[in-house]
């Protein structure tokens, strides 16, 4: 499993893994890595702060996940 302390310079405050890998950042971020319920698909969300962000945390997300672009 994936936890870091620290996503992108925001400390990781907690953890749910209920569905997927879910990290609550500092900065009232957070980033779920998760596999698709109906399709054979690794989705990666995110909601932040700033647009600009939301491509920085969903590529940390997908390097994760082991995915390339």
């Amino acid at each position: 499993m994936w936890a870091p302390d620290s996503i992108d310079g925001a400390a990781v405050l907690r953890r749910n893994d209920a569905d997927g890998f879910k990290h609550y950042l500092d900065d009232e971020s957070w980033l779920l890595i998760r596999f698709s319920g109906t399709e054979p698909l690794l989705r990666v969300y995110t909601e932040t702060t700033t647009v600009d962000r939301v491509a920085e945390l969903l590529a940390i997300g997908a390097s994760a996940a082991g995915v390339e672009e």
